[in-house]
C-alpha cells in the first residue's frame, strides 16, 4: 500500500511538471467533477446522463478486452483524482476492487438493481453473465443508478440528470421495441442467436430469443471440439439462418459452424467496448441498434 502510494504521488508530481511546461493539463482548465467508468460502454451511457455538468472518462480504450484488463500506473493516478467511479459489476472487472481499495473516491455498482442470469458452464458456472448491458432494458437500471450517483456528486444539477436520463432511457426502450416487434414473427425454431460468447443472455431474455452459444465467457482458451459440435448440432436441429460473433474474438469457431451447417454468418456483434469515432460502434446508442438491425436482417433475411 505505501509503495503504491508513493508511486500515485511520484505521477502526481510528474503530471504538474509537464504541466508547468507545457500549458495547463486537463483537470485544472476542466473544474468539473471527474467521472472514472471501468470501460467504453459505461462512459458513454454516463456521459449522456451527466450531459456538460460532469466530466467522464474511461480507464480502458476503445476495442480493448475488458475481462482480463490489467491497469497501468496512468489508471492509479486517474483513480486518486476522480470524484466518482463506475464499474459494470456482476463480476465483469475481475480486476477491479484492487483497483478501487486505492483510491479515497465513492464508486457506484450500475448493474444493482438488475436481475442477474447465470452462467450455465465451465469454471463461472454459476455466476451472474456480466453483460447486463446488452439489455437496453437493464441499461434502464443503469441510468436511474447513475442519475443518483450523480445527483449526490453535483446535487444542484440533479434536476438536469434526471431530465437527461429519461430522454436517454426513452432512445433504449425504442431500440428494445423496434427489435423486438421485427421479431415476433419468426417461427419459435428461428427465434434463435448463436454467437461466440455467451454475452447476449439479458437481451435473448428481453427479445425472446433462445441463445446458444459456442464458450460461456472470453478466456485463453476457447471452443473446443465439443463445444463447437454443440453449437453445430443446435443450428441443424432449429433450422437457424444465421450465427454471429464478436468483434474482440476470432471467428474462425463460427465459421466452421457455418461451414457444416450452412447457416449464414450473419456478422459482426458489438459487446464489450466501443469503436473510435470513426468506426462502426462510437456510441452505446450506435453499438446496441448496430447489434439489434444485424441479428433481424440476418434472422428474417431482410435487409439491414
Amino acid at each position: 500500500m505505501a509503495n503504491l502510494r508513493k508511486t500515485v504521488c511520484a505521477l502526481a508530481a510528474s503530471a504538474l511538471v509537464l504541466s508547468a511546461c507545457g500549458g495547463p493539463s486537463a483537470s485544472q482548465s476542466d473544474s468539473r467533477p471527474v467521472v472514472l467508468t471501468t470501460f467504453t460502454v459505461l462512459a458513454d451511457i454516463a456521459s449522456n446522463v451527466a450531459g456538460d455538468k460532469l466530466r467522464v472518462e474511461s480507464i480502458t480504450k476503445p476495442g480493448a478486452e475488458i475481462h482480463g484488463y490489467e491497469p497501468t500506473p496512468d489508471d492509479i493516478k486517474k483513480a486518486a483524482k476522480a470524484d466518482l467511479i463506475l464499474d459494470n459489476g456482476l463480476n465483469l472487472e475481475a480486476w477491479f476492487a484492487r483497483f478501487v481499495s486505492e483510491s479515497d473516491a465513492p464508486h457506484k455498482v450500475v448493474s444493482e438493481g438488475v436481475e442477474p442470469i447465470a452462467i450455465g458452464e465451465d469454471s463461472y458456472e454459476g455466476k451472474p453473465n456480466p453483460h447486463a448491458w446488452m439489455s437496453p432494458k437493464n441499461v434502464g437500471i443503469y441510468v436511474d443508478n447513475m442519475v443518483k450517483a450523480f445527483s449526490e456528486v453535483s446535487s444542484g444539477d440533479a434536476a438536469t440528470f434526471k431530465a437527461n436520463g429519461d430522454a436517454y432511457k426513452a432512445k433504449l426502450q425504442a431500440v428494445q421495441d423496434e427489435m423486438t416487434g421485427a421479431l415476433i414473427g419468426l417461427p419459435k425454431n428461428e427465434r434463435a442467436l448463436v454467437t461466440c460468447e455467451g454475452a447476449f443472455s439479458y437481451l435473448a431474455r428481453d427479445t425472446g430469443l433462445t441463445e446458444q452459444y459456442i464458450w460461456a465467457v472470453n478466456a485463453e482458451q476457447q471452443a473446443t471440439p465439443q463445444q463447437i459440435t454443440r453449437a453445430i448440432e443446435f443450428v441443424k436441429e432449429n433450422k437457424v439462418p444465421a450465427v454471429f460473433c464478436e468483434s474482440t474474438v476470432s471467428d474462425a469457431p463460427m465459421r466452421q459452424v457455418v461451414s457444416a451447417t450452412g447457416a449464414a454468418f450473419g456478422g459482426v456483434l458489438y459487446v464489450d467496448s466501443l469503436s473510435g469515432p470513426e468506426g462502426p460502434v462510437p456510441t452505446y446508442l450506435d453499438l446496441i441498434r448496430h447489434d439489434a438491425k444485424t441479428i433481424v436482417a440476418a434472422l428474417t433475411g431482410a435487409k439491414p
